[in-house]
This record gives structure tokens, sequence and C-alpha cells, in this order.
């Protein structure tokens, strides 16, 4: 698998050096330095390199270069794996991962690189499992309270569920539920869909004490006609609680409008592909689509999914743009939410691009938000610090142009926008019931929040 791993700070200059295998040597670092740290951007753009019979795996984070070493046919997705996951438990031990906290924690960094690469094959990654028996001074006091018995470690190293602890306590038991949707959009200038579809992950926090046993189920399109199982759930964004699989409140904040709501509309989702987090039980998915799992302890990202059928575009945007000759550009947008009039879309920013020989922008907007030509980007940016539902709002322009030497006609690049719009999902997917078991049968409080935010949401001029 790998032979090496190497960390450098931006100047190239090697931080941390572990070489695994005797087919590579210690000055392979100045290889990698040299072809690629040192390289212009313009020539190195893909993250493997490949030079001779030795591959590099690179990422960047913040100041540092992350590189792994294979001299076989190593799967690159196993290995873009692995230096994600060692960023991970960076940010898990330090708080946060740069130049200074490598420096600071290089014993511990080679202790972690020990402990999870073996002959370069990967190892135990979980951070839960890694901090009862990686346990430097220098993080003992913040992420350590104990030292935990030998025993304990043996289970959670080598137990079946190596990504939890069984003696967690805590004295309310809660787990949050967000479940998160990128809508991305393409347009084409007569108004033809050519692409949308919706990439989702849920991402929970669990605070459970003991060993739960979690049960969560979504409004997928295989289970619609299955009786939703019992549970309790709380609406973050207000006092709103639903027992049982009947559709929460949320569904009272509106009813769709032309075709696009929001939450709980009852309706099943298709969802096209989708990956779980290794503690769920696929088995059971499988037979019942039904996600039963053990919640690792604290944040995880228990699902991520794909869909791309019915997909309920949160805002519909009508552009006119008129070349008036070699003199000006006229701009008429038009954009209308079609979410539900109680919700509201918030840090929103439209980006409408403007020809590179741009002088001086007349921007008028009816409605809400500030609009202002930005020369450096070669666009008027359109910012709305908050747009409620089923309302409207719209941005006139007249754009003066300069002469040009060479006249040459203008690609006339796609409007974009940004947005975010909490208790909406652009996909329609509910969650309908989590249930919790413990041996101890204590009372939990489970808490859901949606939110549907732009993805890469392009109209074309």
């Amino acid at each position: 698998m790998l032979s090496a791993v190497f960390i450098y700070n931006q100047k190239g200059e090697v931080l941390i050096s572990r070489l695994y295998r005797h087919d590579v040597k210690r000055s392979v670092a100045d290889v990698f330095r040299v072809h690629v740290i040192s390289s212009p951007a313009s020539v190195v753009r893909s993250p493997v390199t490949t030079l001779g019979s030795t591959s590099f795996f690179h990422i960047r984070y913040d100041n540092l270069w992350l590189c792994a070493v294979a001299k076989n046919n190593a799967s690159a997705a196993m290995v873009f794996e692995f230096l994600y996951r060692l960023l991970g438990l960076g940010v898990s031990y330090f708080g946060r991962f740069d130049e200074e906290a490598v420096k600071n924690n290089f014993v511990l960094v080679y202790e972690l690189l020990d402990e999870i690469l073996d002959f370069g094959y990967p190892q135990n990654m979980e951070v839960d499992t890694l901090k009862l028996y990686v346990t430097t001074e220098s993080v003992r006091s913040r992420n350590v309270v104990e030292a935990p018995a030998p025993q304990s470690i043996t289970m959670q190293a080598t137990g079946a569920t190596t990504w939890r602890r069984n003696d967690i306590v805590y004295k309310k038991n809660e787990a949050f539920v967000d479940v998160i949707e990128s809508v991305n959009l393409i347009l084409s200038a007569k108004g033809t869909v050519l692409r949308a579809d919706v990439q989702g992950q849920i991402v929970m926090r669990s605070f459970l004490s003991g060993m739960p046993e979690c049960k969560f189920g979504l409004n997928d399109k295989l289970v619609l006609d299955r009786d939703p199982a019992s549970g309790t759930i709380v609406n973050r964004s207000g006092s709103m609680r639903v027992s049982g699989g009947a559709p929460p409140p949320s569904r009272s904040m509106g009813t769709r409008a032309g075709g696009m709501g929001g939450v709980g509309d009852g309706e099943s989702v298709e969802i096209a592909d989708c990956q779980f987090h290794q503690c769920v039980r696929l088995g059971r998915f499988d037979t019942d689509r039904t996600i039963s799992f053990i919640p690792p302890d604290g944040e995880f990202e228990l699902m991520r999914y794909r869909t791309t059928e019915n997909v309920n575009l949160p805002f519909k945007v009508l552009p006119v743009v008129r070349e008036l000759g070699r003199s000006c550009v006229e701009y008429e947008v038009l954009i209308k939410s079609n979410f539900s009039a109680k919700l509201s879309a918030t840090n929103m920013v439209v980006s409408i691009p403007t020809p590179p020989n741009a002088t001086k922008c007349r921007i008028k907007v009816s409605g809400p938000g500030k609009a202002k030509y930005n020369p450096e980007e070669n666009a008027i940016v359109w910012r709305i610090s908050r747009f409620q539902g089923l309302q409207e709002t719209s941005l006139t322009a007249v754009v003066d142009l300069a002469p040009m030497t060479k006249p040459t006609p203008w690609s006339r690049p796609p409007i974009s926008l940004d947005f975010q719009v909490l208790m909406f999902t652009a996909s329609g997917l509910l969650v309908r019931f989590l249930k919790v078991f413990e041996r101890s049968n204590y009372q939990s409080v489970k808490w859901v929040r949606y939110m549907t935010k732009a993805g890469s949401y392009e109209i074309r001029i």
C-alpha cells in the first residue's frame, strides 16, 4: 500500500517524515518538494503525481501539504480517504491542524502515524478508539479524563463497535439531526432545465448514554406504504413536536407553491444512491429500508444521498439581457421564491456577469437587497440578507461598454446564486421517525433541522 507519509509546510520544509517500507528512501521527500510544491500552480493541477514508478498523492489544508507515497498500484480513493481521515484526527486532537499545531505536537503525530498504519496498510482510525490509548501528555488534559482500564482498550480496539465506548454517561440524553442539502441547477437561456439534482447529507450529533440502538426512518419511496414506527422529534426552529409517523408540523408553514414546497408534504422521495457510516447495519436497510445503528459519540455523518427526480427548486430566475450594439448592455432580472411564505432565505448572493470592457453601471433594485458593480469579478453582485417565500424582486441595470480595438463576442457566463433556506428540502426528504433503545430504558429527546443551500445554481443568459 503506502511506502511513506510526509507533512510539509507551505515553504516545502518537511515537518513529519515516516517511512513504512524499504522501497523508498528519505530523499523522496525532496522529489515531491521540487516537482510539486516548488512548481507553478498552472503546471501542477492533479492531486496525483507519478514520477517514474513512484506515485505521490497529496492534499492541501491551511498552510500544510499532506503527501502519501506509493510504489505499487495503490487505490487512489483509499489513499485520499486515509489522508482526509488523518486530517480529521489532527483537528480532533489539536483543535486545528496547521504548522504550529504539528510542531508543538510532533511526538503525538508520530505516535498516531504508528497506530493508524501498519507496513503501509491503514488500520483503526476511529477518533474515540485512538483517544483511549494514544494519551500523550500534551493532549491528556483536554481529551482524556482518566486512563482507561487495559481490558476496555482491548474490547474497544477489537470489538464489533470500535467507534463507541460502552461507559458513556450523560445527564440529559439528546440526539440532534441535521438534514443538509445542496441543490444543483443548470438552466438554459430558453428556460429548459439541463441539470437538476440534490446532494444531501444527514449529520447527527449523539449525546446518548450507554450503547443505544437507534432506528431511523425516511420517506423513501420504497417504504411509502409501510406503517411508520413511533418516535418523538422536536423541530429546532420552533417548539414543534411530532409523535409517531405523522407529517411534522412544518407542513403548516404553507402549501406547495407552483409545485415547490417545504418539508413534510407527505410525498415519497426516490433516492438515486446513498452511502452510510460504518455503524449502519446494511443488512436491515436492504430488508426493510430501516436505518439501524449504534451511533458514535458526538458528531458524525450518518448518510449521504443524491436525488434526481422531482427536485423542488427554491428560486425561479427570469433574466433578460440585451446587447445594444457595442456601447451598452441592458439587464432585467426577476427572481421569485417558490417556498412557503413562512420561510425565508438568508445570505443570498446573486452574481450577474458583465462584459470585461464594462466601465459604468446604473443599477436599480425593486425589492429587498442591494446591488453594486464589482469590476474585479466583472459582475454585478446583488446581496439579499433575507428573502421571504412567495415573494419576488427585480433588478434592472444599464452597463456602459468601452470601445475595443479588436472586438470579440461576449461569452455570456451564467448567473449564479448562493443562498440558505432553513426548514426546506429541495428533495422533499423527511425524517419520519427516530427511535432510541437502551437497556436502562431512559427517555431521550430528538431534534431535527432541515437546511437547503446552493450548490452549483446557474442560469444561462
